[in-house]
């Protein structure tokens, strides 16, 4: 209904999944097939689909980029600037470090959602997230007196950006970008795929979903709301896309159990501890991927009621919550700006 929320009771909660990329909404008029390129990249599956261009070197191009981003953004490669950073290596001035461009814009952005969730989003979380695994299947839950000692250094009021010059105001501060370099690079992929000329493409960073313009005749592109913990053809609903970003935050993405207990990646940096607020996922609509990233994230760590309230503050951008009950929450003027279609 337009002017205020819609909710859908839905047997299970859902994600993001492209069907354009599989063919399952593939249009007929089209007058050439599709070309795509995937590979392991940024610690998950890249693929990259052109629906108006046969250059294959265009696709070679888009992912070399990820490498080139991995190296200035990765919190684990050595080589990478940002593991240069938290471990102290980079050239001092003035009590403080100079960045590079990328890595600066890509700060300043995660002290800007900082800002807009007043804590809840905290790139500074590094010292926290670095006792916790998620990815290597044998997870645990750190030592607590490990946690509480960590946390003394998270704040993201004490990490201080000007141009490009950052300081810390505590010794042995570090920062986790992950929650936002995802959507970043997608944006940067999207800049270099419009100065090659191509007008219809899908980037998927691991789900990280940018829509460039609409598919070939001008239909919109179908992303695919999938049920969580499940395979990606198990879908409730898609919504029609056209020249925009999808993103999504929620407790299957990474996560292990201990005791009967799920334990998923993102962190509460005021306890440590992953959110527990009844949100199961946190899908973002948005012109730039950064954005979505940064807002998913942010909009789960506040929880349902602050979370749509900071989205229907917003302009340009919408919002789907899934709480742990099955039902979605749709943010305010949802169906009337984006075609949703129920299976």
């Amino acid at each position: 209904m337009a002017g205020r929320k819609r909710t859908v009771i839905l047997a299970a909660a859902a994600l993001v999944i492209v069907f354009g990329i599989f063919g399952v909404f593939y249009s007929r008029r089209q007058q050439v097939d599709p070309i795509s390129a995937t590979a392991f990249k940024l610690n998950t599956v890249v693929t990259v689909t052109l629906y108006d261009s046969q250059d294959q070197e265009i696709l070679d191009g888009a992912l070399a980029l990820c490498d080139e981003y991995e190296r200035i953004f990765s919190r684990t490669l050595e080589e990478s600037e940002l593991y240069r950073l938290n471990a102290g290596e980079l050239p001092e001035e003035d009590g403080g470090y100079t960045l590079s461009d990328p890595l600066s814009e890509l700060v300043a952005a995660g002290l800007h959602y900082g800002d807009v969730s007043d804590g809840a989003f905290d790139i500074s979380i590094a010292p926290v997230s670095s006792l916790w695994d998620f990815t290597s299947g044998e997870g645990s839950v750190p030592d607590s007196g490990a946690i509480a000692a960590a946390l003394e250094l998270v704040n993201y009021r004490d990490v201080t950006l000007e141009g490009n010059a950052l300081h810390f105001a505590k010794e042995g501060m570090q920062l986790d970008l992950g929650a936002v370099a995802k959507g970043y690079i997608a944006d940067r992929i999207k800049d270099y795929l419009l100065e090659q000329g191509v007008e219809s493409a899908i980037i998927d960073l691991g789900g990280n979903i940018l829509c460039v313009g609409s598919r070939p005749g001008g239909d919109p592109f179908r992303i695919g709301l999938q049920r969580p913990f499940a395979s990606r053809s198990e879908t409730v609903a898609t919504v029609e896309i056209m020249d925009k970003s999808v993103v999504s935050s929620g407790i299957y993405e990474r996560y292990f159990e201990e005791d009967g207990v799920l334990y998923h990646h993102i962190l509460n940096p005021e306890t440590g501890y992953p959110y527990d607020n009844g949100l199961v996922s946190v899908t973002i609509i948005s012109d730039e991927s950064v954005d979505g990233d940064g807002l998913s994230t942010s909009c789960f760590a506040l929880g349902l009621e602050k979370g749509m309230e900071l989205i229907n503050s917003l302009p340009d951008v919408q919002a789907v919550f899934i709480t742990e009950d099955g039902e979605l929450h749709f943010s305010e003027g949802f169906e009337d700006e984006l075609t949703v279609i129920r299976n």
